[in-house]
């Protein structure tokens, strides 16, 4: 099983290409995933993820992210080789997402109830006014 669930910061905007020949969008981004644990000196540790997503995900990840927001993505480790220019062999490892999750909007001082109805949006639609959840149900005779 090869299964990526990351939540972390952009670190820069994402970049949006189109391959050649097909046409598909391909949005490239890196997200700053913080470790669960301090280091041995207190210091926080910070992992730089590299992610591709293709496709209407590209697009919509690309015209709605910019640095700094937070993201979760899922999709799968992939490992790949190419030439460089110089003649060597390159080495690139990243996460091939097929789910992005939009977790913050706007400049970040929005109020908890827009950012609860953000979280809930990903690739960048959303729950209408009228959506009620099941689980927000006042009955409290629930069993658990």
């Amino acid at each position: 099983m090869n299964k990526a669930v990351l939540i972390g910061r952009l670190v820069r905007d994402p970049e949006l290409k189109f391959a050649q020949g097909t046409g598909t969008a391909v949005a490239n981004f890196t997200i700053a995933v913080d470790r669960r644990f301090s280091s041995k000196d207190g210091q926080k540790e910070t992992d730089f993820i590299p992610i591709v997503v293709f496709g209407k995900i590209a697009e919509t990840v690309a015209n709605y992210t910019t640095k700094g927001k937070l993201i979760g993505v899922s999709g799968r480790i992939q490992t790949r080789t190419y030439d460089a220019q110089d003649g060597g062999k390159r080495y690139v490892t990243e996460v091939v997402s097929d789910e992005v999750q939009f977790l913050e909007w706007g400049n970040g001082n929005q109020q908890s109830n827009n950012q609860s109805q953000s979280s809930n949006q990903g690739f960048g639609g959303g729950f209408d006014d009228n959506f009620t959840s099941p689980c927000d149900d006042s009955d409290d005779s629930i069993p658990f």
